[in-house]
């Protein structure tokens, strides 16, 4: 087998391509594959397929192909151009690359693959590739995705938010939790921006929302509210989130109590955060022994714990009438606690207690997005531009036949019930 009729097969080309030649380059490292349009080609217009007579050839492209061992493999091809009665002078496609794509469809298969693991600077870094050249694949697969996304009844959405670069900048992001899959994503976290996500859904979209699933975020309440007026969709508030705020509560009571036992040269609770931080999952033995013998000492810390710990109870209820006596009683220890960051976070748990309670119903949680964001703010602050959890397989595209060309495919997080 000669070096064009090698090529020829390992890039799938089918006639009327083929390989004119093949050029070595040993100074560069590089690998130059010339395809060429055999003559009397039936030419077809890109934009109606419609056979058109040829106008001229551009000058020659240049895609970048897997490479050969340690040599880049470069394609180089000078185009024709037909005449279309309808749409004028056009460009044909290639079988090997996206129009305005300066890499083949089988390099960015591989590069949607090595994003799975990394950020687009890292597949800059991989690939030995521009970090423009890096973002622009990325782009496309993106686009690519969307642009093959059916549109479909959404149940339960999820919205929250996440920073990046030092926590300066936020995106919202929107998922559908059954389908474990993220729909939108948009800039900041304003009222206008969860409104587009709303202004973008189809009719068949929200015909049967029952639920959305979010925090206490007064922009994200003023759009949905607006959005879902007259519509029976329930707004859920997350008890993850309302875990969070009693935690950092404890946290800053500790803190406050920490230093004033410090000045009085009492170093009980020193080395003690993680301590009262710990979720019950993760609580040893000797866990909850010293957090046993603390609280018997009357530390405020302990009184900021139990309470704490008490207000789990509520998102066990079945019944939103008993879990709201249950409620009233631990609201009312709260406030007698004299304990302000505790106090705060129960009157904001009362203000929102009727979309607290209604998670009893769909027992939806925002809990794995966490895990979702945390992906995000990572890539982002690496790369520059935002990154999928994970991508989808991204199987080789063949050049012979027509299938579907790299995307990407994020999971999103679930809906599931359960205390959180």
């Amino acid at each position: 087998m000669d070096d064009r009729t090698l090529y020829q097969t390992i890039l799938g080309l089918a006639e009327p391509w083929y390989v004119a030649e093949i050029e070595v380059r040993p100074a560069t490292e590089e690998i130059w594959v010339r395809v060429e349009l055999r003559d009397g080609a039936t030419l077809v217009c890109p934009d109606c397929g419609q056979r058109a007579p040829g106008y001229d050839r551009s000058v020659e492209r240049r895609w970048r192909h897997l490479d050969t061992c340690q040599f880049r493999t470069v394609l180089a091809a000078r185009v024709p151009r037909v005449q279309c009665a309808q749409h004028g002078v056009r460009q044909i496609h290639v079988p090997w690359a996206e129009d305005r794509s300066r890499f083949t469809l089988l390099f960015e298969a591989l590069a949607i693959r090595v994003l799975r693991e990394t950020t687009v600077s890292g597949l800059a870094g991989v690939l030995r590739l521009s970090w423009e050249e890096a973002a622009g694949i990325f782009r496309r697969a993106v686009a690519r995705g969307l642009a093959r996304r059916v549109r479909e009844r959404v149940t339960v959405l999820g919205v929250d938010e996440t920073s990046f670069q030092k926590r300066y900048d936020y995106v919202t992001v929107v998922a559908d939790l059954p389908r474990r899959r993220v729909l939108w994503v948009g800039d900041h976290r304003r009222q206008e921006t969860l409104a587009a996500f709303w202004t973008s859904l189809v009719p068949a979209e929200r015909a049967g929302l029952e639920a959305v699933v979010m925090d206490r975020w007064e922009p994200y309440l003023a759009a949905t509210r607006a959005a879902l007026a007259g519509e029976p969709a329930a707004i859920v508030f997350d008890g993850y989130h309302v875990a969070q705020h009693l935690t950092h509560a404890v946290d800053l009571v500790r803190r406050a109590e920490q230093s004033q036992l410090r000045r009085a040269g009492d170093d009980r609770l020193d080395r003690t955060r993680y301590l009262w931080l710990k979720g019950t999952k993760r609580r040893t033995g000797a866990d909850r022994w010293r957090i046993g013998q603390l609280r018997r000492a009357g530390l405020k810390v302990g009184r900021a714990w139990a309470i704490k710990e008490a207000a789990a109870k509520l998102w066990t209820y079945h019944s939103a009438t008993w879990a709201r006596k249950y409620f009233t009683r631990w609201y009312g220890w709260a406030l007698r606690s004299r304990l302000e960051p505790i106090k705060r976070v129960a009157r904001m748990m009362r203000r929102y207690l009727d979309g607290i309670l209604v998670y009893l119903e769909h027992r939806c949680t925002n809990a794995l997005s966490e895990a979702l964001n945390a992906k995000i703010g990572g890539q982002v602050s690496g790369s520059g531009v935002p990154q999928p959890r994970e991508l989808s397989a991204g199987d080789p595209v063949s050049l012979r036949t027509t299938r579907p060309k790299p995307t990407l495919n994020p999971e999103e997080p679930t809906c599931e019930g359960g205390d959180k």
